[in-house]
């Protein structure tokens, strides 16, 4: 617990306080400067009443990359898979 530290991260116009281990800071700066950048987009492109639903918003939008990438690898994994099952084929025939 001695190797803790307090941060402060601004997200939305509010300041949370936080209190993590050193090596999660730069992970941690790097995340609140991509919502801040993606609010500043969506206030911009959209009439957005409500801080919120700028949440919301960039909520979704971190989800729907996280989900794609994980769609993305099992489509790269099924496709190796096959890449290897043609060549373990191909040497098989050409051993026998």
């Amino acid at each position: 617990m001695s190797n803790q530290q307090k941060i402060k991260l601004s997200i939305a116009d509010r300041v949370y306080p936080l209190t993590i281990n050193p090596s999660q800071e730069e992970g941690l700066r790097l995340a609140a400067k991509k919502i801040e950048e993606m609010i500043k987009r969506f206030e911009s492109s959209y009439a957005v009443r409500d801080k919120q639903d700028v949440l919301a918003m960039c909520a979704l939008q971190f989800a729907a990359q996280v989900e794609q990438k994980e769609i993305d690898k099992k489509d790269d994994r099924q496709q190796m898979e096959q890449k290897l099952v043609a060549l373990n084929q191909r040497l098989q025939e050409h051993l026998s």
